[in-house]
């Protein structure tokens, strides 16, 4: 082997391994110092946008449980108001059969009138005045739409809750008619007016049953698809954690392994440095 000074071929094979386990090095000090196997895009650009895109699932998901939520919220409310309905509407049932015996005078079912004419101006004003975050529950044409999504096209859905207009007016339909129930030009001035209206009531009772029961089939389905949600986030929470976590273990013996040839590679610089210095003896 001849000995040179132009160039120090073993120096720069050295610089070129000790600069390539430096960056190594830095790498897996990045991963031990963040938990994360992918720091940026050059660590894995396939797994990088895999992550992303998991992450994208998760948060759109995740709001989707509290839209669900909100969901269930509302239809509580609902079905709140709805059960006053009820009492009031049995209340009503008691007043109507009072007044249709005939040992009622006409007096008093003018004071039985007076509280069934309450009770129907106190059923519109829940149906007016219910509201669930400054919304009228039950406004003319109102529906609830309750969007969930994992942010793909595929994976969207909505449920549509129709919630009606609820006022003395309109308490539902009646079994088998599309009719809405109305009791609001019934009253119990007389026993036959008293028996009729007694009709209605019932009537009245069933369709609130009715509405009563399909917002609570839709709540139902709210909670179904909410625990799905939440299930599917777990799910994919682990799925990007796999691809994103960085393994300790291997991150830890990588750093041992790098840490022995940083400095086997700084005395092999040193050596090709003290090589070159050898010719300066030919000289002597």
């Amino acid at each position: 082997m001849s000995l040179t000074i132009l160039t120090n071929v073993a120096g720069l094979q050295a610089q070129n391994s000790l600069s390539s386990n430096q960056t190594s090095l830095n790498t897996t000090l990045q991963a031990l110092s963040t938990g994360k196997r992918i720091n940026s895009g050059a660590d894995d650009p396939a797994g990088l946008a895999i992550a992303n895109g998991l992450q994208a699932n998760v948060t759109a998901l995740t709001q989707s449980v509290r839209n669900a939520t909100d969901g269930i919220g509302m239809l509580q409310v609902a079905d709140g108001a709805l059960s006053q309905i009820t009492t009031l509407l049995n209340s009503a049932v008691s007043l109507a059969t009072e007044s249709a015996t005939g040992t009622v005078s006409d007096s008093q079912r003018g004071a039985l009138q007076a509280q069934f004419a309450s009770i129907q101006a106190e059923i519109s004003n829940i149906g007016q005045n219910t509201t669930y975050n400054g919304q009228a529950i039950f406004s003319s044409g109102n529906a609830l739409a309750v969007y969930m999504s994992d942010s793909s096209s595929q994976g969207t859905t909505t449920v549509t809750v129709n919630l009606g207009t609820v006022n003395s007016s309109n308490l539902g339909t009646a079994s088998g008619s599309t009719v809405p129930v109305s009791i609001a030009s019934n009253d119990l001035s007389h026993a036959t007016d008293a028996q009729a209206a007694l009709t209605n009531i019932n009537s009245a009772i069933a369709g609130i049953a009715l509405l009563r029961g399909n917002l609570g089939a839709s709540s139902n389905q709210l909670s179904a698809a909410s625990n799905v949600m939440s299930s599917q986030i777990t799910n994919l929470t682990n799925a990007e954690n796999n691809i994103m976590a960085a393994d300790m273990g291997t991150e830890t013996a990588s750093l041992s392994q790098e840490s022995i040839l940083q400095q086997t590679g700084i005395a092999a610089l040193q050596q090709s440095n003290q090589m070159q210095q050898s010719v300066l003896k030919l000289l002597q």
